[in-house]
């Protein structure tokens, strides 16, 4: 198979057995092999993928992702495509079918209308559909933005506003409804506008930073040398600089543009994928992709560069002989299948967030992380288990992989300095999970975060559209001569909204308050505000939608996934189990969090195993060993081997008004007489008569049987008419008889 792969490009290096990648596609892809296709969209609204032919529609779903996904299919009338997007109600199909006019067509009613630019000398670059309360649609052209709103009514475009500015070509994602339109010599100044539910924000012009070269040439930024990302939930603009070999990363607050520091490349070719809130930089000459994440102030890759992965492909017998024709058609699907092999193929195109368009073999792959490999390449286990407590698609997978390291962790005895850091990592993601409400909340992993991509300008589509053209009208396209259109398949909620903002590092933000003024397409927050304070986010409700099961581990999880299952294999290591226990104990208690009453009762049996009853005692005293009935009846049954403990265990029960099981306690110990003035004292009237009336009789002393019938004959109404009275009141007259003959 890797013989088919020609030489500019890199078949699987990760088919065979034991190929290591930390990124990987799933076989099969989602096939869209329509014929008479003219090309590939992306509608990053809606997340479809798009393919029109001469007169119809097909359009897949990519959300949730699914091989077998049959695609819808609408009937369109026939004319160039620039490009195509579905309302975001998915009523109206919209067609640009030239840089002056886009068509609309009602996909229930059949209705459809036309708009043109008013003006012959402005060019239209793209439009994109919005949720913003003053406008339905947007279109970008060379002179600026045009807002418009549907009218059911006349089944046409009202124009709201116009924004006027030179336009050379533009970005934008709807996962963040953010857009940038460049301008300049070299298209490296931007106007950005966010165009949301809640209303307009203008950001403030800014420009991004490109190195000069050697000679005198000035180098043009290009439409796919830019990046719109959302990263738990913050706004993220990278930016390609080739002359530097770097990522230039930019931070969006309402009302600045933060530069955030670069990452180096090392491909002169670079795409970006965003996967479960890690980003991923293709280095695509170099066929291999590096991990980010930028949550942290680290600027350094999680692991080493690594190619992308490709499992599940079925591998075909190689034929040897001349093929009969049988043979020959059979070799001509192992043929069609190899090409579905090839990773970082010239048909690759990359969709923001995590999607990947073989325009060549008209297939649509979907990236995933692989936790367990980038958690093996990496021996710093609170570095891991801090990346592993981030990850929300696959959460329940992280939340294995964390408790399976812990167990590890303990086992091979690793420094206490170690697991105390392991433990704070652990207890403060719960403590945070719970004050977020996370997790106590499941929704399904396939309402990812992503990042939204762009709309092209007018040409012919042939391949996947992508979202950022020229101010000439032309398509600029990647060396595949494909063009990327927009994608978001969710939005990623931010990990924590109460952590601290740094402008100088990727530190989570604030969400954009609801309560926040527009006016006039700027926003009036009615009072000066400073940059930290307010971050640009992703929409506020769509941040909500994506909230996702946390892998979060509580106490409870602590004790029987980790410390249950290695007691016993830990069985000459009492002391080190009981230092990591404590160090648990600390954590939890600086987060306040309350741990499971099993890990004192553990805690107590390690503890009296190596016969340590004085620290036992001063644990137990000093609260470090936190009172509950479990822990005071192991207390009891340790204290079978020492009084003092045992005595522990008896005060604890009374502090915690545990009566019933005290006056059961004293009833045992023989101190029935006490036990009945303890009850009445404390109006405990659930134990049964029985039990104190055989241990009067046990000890074989008539005063103390009669003393205890006589109790309950006034203290409990008709006692004297039960069988206990009975049977016990002729013992104690059996008694008192042979006492009288003896």
């Amino acid at each position: 198979m890797a013989g088919k792969a020609s030489s500019s490009q890199a078949s699987v290096g990760g088919l065979g057995s034991g190929a290591v990648s930390h990124v990987f596609i799933q076989y099969p892809p989602l096939r869209c092999n329509i014929p008479g296709s003219r090309g590939f969209y992306y509608d990053d609204g809606n997340k479809l993928l798009i393919s029109p032919t001469s007169d119809q529609v097909f359009s897949w779903k990519t959300v949730p992702f699914s091989p077998n996904a049959a695609p819808n299919i609408d009937s369109i009338t026939e004319g160039p495509i620039c490009s195509i997007r579905f309302s975001l109600d998915e009523k109206l199909i919209a067609v640009q079918r030239s840089n002056t006019s886009i068509d609309f067509l009602h996909r229930e009613t059949g209705e459809a209308f036309t708009h043109r630019c008013k003006s012959e000398s402005e060019s239209m670059l793209g439009f994109f559909w919005t949720d913003c309360p003053s406008c339905d649609i947007v279109v970008v052209k060379t002179s600026g933005l045009d807002l418009f709103a549907y009218d059911h009514a006349s089944k046409s475009l009202a124009l709201v506003e116009t924004k006027k500015m030179t336009v050379s070509w533009y970005v934008y994602t709807h996962e963040s409804r953010l857009i940038l339109l460049a301008s300049g010599m070299q298209c490296k100044s931007f106007h950005g506008f966010q165009l949301s539910s809640a209303g307009i924000i203008r950001l403030p012009k800014f420009e991004m930073v490109m190195a000069k070269p050697e000679a005198n040439s000035k180098p043009v930024l290009a439409s796919e040398d830019v990046y719109i990302v959302t990263v738990y939930g913050r706004i993220y603009c990278l930016q390609v600089d080739r002359v530097a070999m770097v990522l230039h990363s930019y931070r969006f607050y309402r009302d600045a543009i933060i530069q955030q520091g670069s990452l180096p490349i090392y491909s002169s070719k670079v795409a970006v994928s965003v996967a479960d809130n890690v980003l991923l930089v293709h280095q695509v000459d170099a066929k291999v992709v590096i991990l980010y994440d930028i949550f942290s102030d680290s600027r350094a890759p999680i692991s080493a560069p690594l190619p992308v992965l490709l499992r599940g492909f079925p591998r075909s017998d190689s034929f040897t002989s001349r093929p009969s024709t049988k043979e020959s058609e059979s070799l001509e699907a192992s043929d069609s299948n190899d090409n579905e092999a090839i990773i970082y193929g010239d048909g690759w195109t990359f969709l923001v967030p995590h999607l990947i368009c073989d325009i060549a073999n008209k297939r649509l792959w979907k990236i995933h992380l692989d936790l367990e490999a980038i958690s093996a390449s990496s021996s710093e286990v609170p570095s891991v288990l801090e990346f592993l407590q981030r990850r929300k698609l696959e959460a329940n997978k992280a939340k294995q992989l964390c408790l399976e390291i812990t167990r590890t962790m303990i086992l091979e005895c690793r420094p206490i300095t170690m697991v105390a850091k392991a433990m704070d990592v652990l207890v403060t993601s719960y403590a945070l999970s719970l004050k977020t409400g996370s997790y106590f909340k499941g929704i399904k992993a396939e309402t990812t975060p992503s990042s939204v991509s762009n709309v092209s300008g007018p040409g012919q589509g042939i391949d996947v559209n992508t979202g950022r053209t020229d101010g000439l009208g032309k398509s600029i396209q990647n060396e595949s001569a494909s063009r990327v259109n927009s994608v978001s398949a969710g939005r990623p909620s931010t990990y924590s909204s109460s952590e601290t903002e740094d402008n100088s590092s990727f530190e989570p933000s604030k969400i954009i308050s609801n309560d926040t003024q527009f006016e006039g397409g700027k926003v009036d927050t009615g009072a000066e505000s400073s940059t930290t304070d307010n971050p640009l986010n992703a929409s506020v409700s769509e941040q909500q939608e994506s909230q996702l099961t946390s892998p979060a581990i509580s106490p409870d999880e602590m004790y029987k996934f980790v410390f249950a299952p290695i007691e016993e294999e830990m069985i000459g290591e009492p002391s080190y189990l009981v230092s990591i226990i404590l160090e648990l104990f600390r954590s939890a208690n600086l987060e306040k969090v309350k741990v499971h009453p099993n890990l004192f009762v553990l805690t107590i049996q390690l503890l009296a195993r190596s016969e340590q009853y004085a620290e036992l005692g001063l644990f137990v005293i000093n609260k470090i060993i936190e009172p509950s009935k479990e822990v005071a009846l192991q207390l009891l049954e340790t204290g079978s081997q020492n009084s003092q403990i045992r005595k522990l265990g008896s005060d604890m029960l009374r502090q915690l008004s545990l009566h019933q099981d005290y006056v059961l306690l004293l009833v045992q110990d023989g101190y029935y007489l006490e036990a009945l003035r303890y009850a009445r004292k404390h109006k405990v009237t659930t134990i049964r008569p029985t039990l104190f009336l055989e241990a009067a009789f046990t000890s074989n002393d008539s005063q103390h049987l009669a003393a205890v019938l006589r109790f309950f004959s006034d203290f409990i109404p008709g006692f004297r008419s039960t069988s206990d009275f009975f049977t016990y009141y002729h013992i104690l007259n059996e008694m008192n008889s042979s006492s009288v003959v003896a």
